[in-house]
């Protein structure tokens, strides 16, 4: 009875270790796959980037993106929208770009105290 128990259990830790090794092997092509359609993504969104924002405008927001990545993120996908769709007529330079900006930046509330 015990040497049963003990062969089910020897059974049962090899399939685990099986399927283990398995998902191992197909996650880092998996991984690997996933990393270079991102890398390509943002060679695409960079590559559009440079066609229409001028060198102090993408500075401004390269330092946006260290401090604020999600915002950055916002941003530079609408400029990419706004220049795939062919709204965007002109370059956008450090004054636009501010001006982006703070549309995109939310409302900050101010608590006004009222005094009884």
């Amino acid at each position: 009875m015990a040497d049963d128990l003990e062969a089910i259990r020897r059974k049962r830790l090899e399939e685990m270790q099986r399927q283990q090794a398995a998902q191992q092997d197909n996650n880092p092509q998996a991984a690997y796959q996933q990393e270079q359609a991102q890398a390509e993504r943002e060679a695409k969104i960079h590559a559009v980037l440079r066609q229409v924002t001028t060198p102090d405008a993408r500075e401004r927001l390269t330092r946006l993106k260290m401090s604020r990545k999600e915002l950055a993120e916002q941003v530079e996908s609408q400029i990419v929208g706004l220049a795939q769709s062919g709204r965007l007529q002109s370059t956008i330079d450090d004054e636009k770009m501010k001006a982006l900006l703070t549309r995109m930046q939310p409302k900050k509330h101010d608590p006004k105290i009222t005094r009884l």
